[in-house]
């Protein structure tokens, strides 16, 4: 029965139309500008559950995965890293709004933002100088559930 249910539970993060808050929270951007990396993805059950997250891999492989943050301009790009993970780098467009939501599209090289029809919308959690989270909200079997990504901040 854990087998099937495991199979059954394969998760995506859930794209999301725009937000419905487009003012944009000044401070929580500039707090995040600059170099991050992800330094753990959390779930319950994720001994047993499996989640694709952004639509582009397992959400371990976000693990390590580097991120780069332009506040004045809403810009940046993130890769995944990870070894045996499926190698992937984008630009991003990216805000949060006055309500802590963090407003993400994932392009293609070229792409204009404008042109991206879906996103993904996560809550903003912990911000402080060195660290952040963004967390998800996933239905497992009818019960929501927070995929949580802790970033850190790059020293350079």
């Amino acid at each position: 029965m854990l087998l099937s249910a495991m199979f059954v539970l394969m998760l995506s993060c859930k794209s999301t139309a725009p937000a419905t808050n487009t003012k944009v929270d000044n401070k929580s951007q500039v707090g995040m500008k600059g170099n991050w990396v992800v330094s753990s993805v959390t779930y319950p059950g994720s001994e047993y559950i499996k989640v694709t997250s952004f639509g582009l891999a397992d959400s371990q492989c976000f693990e390590g995965s580097t991120w780069k943050f332009v506040s004045n301009n809403d810009s940046g790009e993130m890769a995944i890293v990870k070894s045996d993970c499926p190698s992937f780098n984008s630009p991003i467009k990216w805000f949060v709004n006055k309500e802590g939501k963090f407003v993400l599209k994932v392009l293609n090289a070229g792409e204009k933002a404008k042109k991206v029809r879906d996103g993904y919308v996560l809550d903003v959690a912990n911000q402080s100088a060195d660290s952040f989270q963004l967390v998800d909200h996933i239905d497992v079997g009818g019960k929501l559930t927070n995929v949580v990504y802790q970033f850190q901040r790059v020293i350079q």
